[in-house]
């Protein structure tokens, strides 16, 4: 074994929603190879965070393929077979040449393929059968919203969970799990994980970690680590709720050096606390018209109209049009709502600012929506969509680095109403979104949001007032009504 420490690195990132109908192909990914992954420095994500670590230890990283795209319908396999075929032969190339002492993985956890219910941790086996990686040191980071499965924590060493919803501490997740790593490689020693799925799931609503039953969990958690120097690490995950698979919905696992049993009265503890504030995960959620009439009362601002079901972090379309709708409807002004329909920015590309248009913006990426709102506008603005976030420790940093891009993007304004519209759906996590638009948010009377939790960290500092109401779409809080087939049984509140 060579006497460099050579980390292999590379990332899978999707979080999928099995209830929408469209397959997310190679197009949708974002894809970094080799010095393009380690160029991911400074950027903000999980690997910058993994790349601070590594430079700092004096390790010689071995880049090999990061692959991320924003949640969505379930990934094509093909997808999955592209990226392990880069990772395997980048792991035999650098096995072969010099060898390896350890891998790091930027993950998301909770993909689902048009072939596999559990490819992260099909990809650990595959890591495993390769001859020379089979007790190579193996650490990670991943999403509290993942779906932790048992192979997951048979085939790694140490994965190591967000720990706060909205995922403030993304990046500083993916230090903790490299510093697990240095931890492992300067002891000699290997961790090993144990995991626990509770018969509970819950939506993303109601698992923000400032609020129970998340916070008592995480607590707990932090008081396991703290009274046994054998456990490395507890990760607490919500889970995703909008994943029809056996294993979706909340987990516990442990990293521990010391005995099985120690760590499974661990999980027994977590289990049952879980199932005691079981009901305290099911959201409180506003009538949108009861919200929006009490919204129109108030002369100051910016009140929040926040939209869970059409939640872009959590995989719907970003472009249902309940909240436009209800503006519409009680004659709201000075407002402001994202809608990602290219074909409605398209339909602009000739406009003036001032032209006066007639477009059908929204409904057409969900079935449960009432379907595109015709409306006749004034057109405002264009851009190329491209925008540099204000927060490098939201989650889009983290997924997306401090830049992003909504795509062409354009603006226009109907009844008091602006809206922004997007060729590509963009998670409200972040003020620039609209800013760099011409919008500002803080002299704004009424925001719609759609989003569940992670919005907070941008929108409560400037809010007056938030609403989280109920309205159709993909990603709704009644998870009873959604349509499970493979989900295990039985678990609240579904079954």
């Amino acid at each position: 074994m060579t006497t460099r420490r050579r980390i292999l690195l590379a990332g899978l990132f999707h979080e999928t929603h099995t209830f929408v109908d469209e397959t997310t192909g190679l197009p949708e990914f974002t894809i970094n190879r080799g010095d393009a992954v380690l160029a991911r420095r400074g950027d903000g994500s999980t690997i910058d965070g993994f790349l601070e670590v590594a430079e700092a230890e004096g390790w010689d990283v071995v880049p090999v393929a990061d692959y991320s795209a924003l949640p969505s319908g379930t990934a094509d396999h093909a997808v999955f077979e592209l990226f392990w075929n880069e990772l395997r032969a980048g792991l035999e190339t650098a096995l072969a040449d010099g060898g390896l002492v350890g891998i790091w993985l930027a993950l998301h956890g909770a993909m689902v393929t048009t072939g596999s219910v559990d490819p992260e941790g099909d990809l650990l086996a595959r890591i495993r059968a390769i001859p020379g990686a089979e007790h190579l040191p193996l650490f990670g980071v991943f999403d509290l919203h993942a779906t932790f499965t048992a192979r997951m924590a048979k085939h790694a060493n140490g994965l190591v969970a967000y720990r706060e919803n909205p995922h403030t501490d993304a990046r500083e997740s993916a230090v903790r799990s490299a510093e697990l790593l240095a931890r492992s490689l300067r002891d000699g020693v290997l961790p090993h994980m144990l995991s626990r799925n509770a018969p509970i799931i819950w939506a993303p609503t109601g698992v923000g970690t400032a609020d129970r039953p998340m916070r008592d969990l995480e607590a707990l958690a932090r008081q396991i680590e703290a009274g046994n120097p054998d456990i490395w690490t507890v990760n607490v995950v919500a889970g995703y709720s909008f994943s029809d698979i056996p294993d979706a919905g909340v987990a516990f696992s442990v990293t521990t050096t010391g005995s099985d049993a120690v760590a499974r009265a661990a999980l027994d503890r977590l289990e049952q606390l879980a199932i005691e504030l079981r009901e305290l995960g099911i959201p409180r959620e506003w009538d949108l018209d009861a919200a929006l009439a009490e919204v129109k009362a108030f002369t100051d601002g910016p009140n929040l109209i926040v939209e869970p079901s059409d939640n872009i972090g959590g995989g719907a379309p970003g472009d249902c049009t309940a909240v436009l709708r209800g503006f519409l409807r009680h004659g709201i002004t000075n407002a402001a709502v994202a809608i990602a329909d290219p074909a409605a920015v398209r339909a602009l590309a000739d406009a003036r600012p001032g032209d006066r248009r007639t477009l059908s913006i929204g409904g057409k990426g969900s079935r449960l929506d009432p379907g595109p709102v015709d409306l006749e506008v004034t057109f405002l603005s264009r851009s190329d969509g491209a925008f540099t976030l204000e927060d490098r420790h939201s989650h889009l940093a983290a997924m997306q680095g401090i830049h992003f891009s909504m795509g062409p993007s354009a603006v226009v304004e109907a009844n008091g109403i602006r809206i922004l519209l997007s060729s590509r759906k963009t998670p409200p996590f972040d003020l620039a979104q609209f800013r760099s638009q011409g919008i500002i948010p803080e002299d704004l009377s009424v925001i719609g949001v759609k989003a569940a939790v992670a919005h907070r960290r941008a929108y409560d500092p400037i809010a007056r007032r938030s609403y989280t109401v109920t309205t159709p779409g993909p990603c709704t809080s009644a998870l009873a009504t959604l349509p499970y087939r493979r989900l295990r049984t039985p678990v609240f509140p579904v079954s």
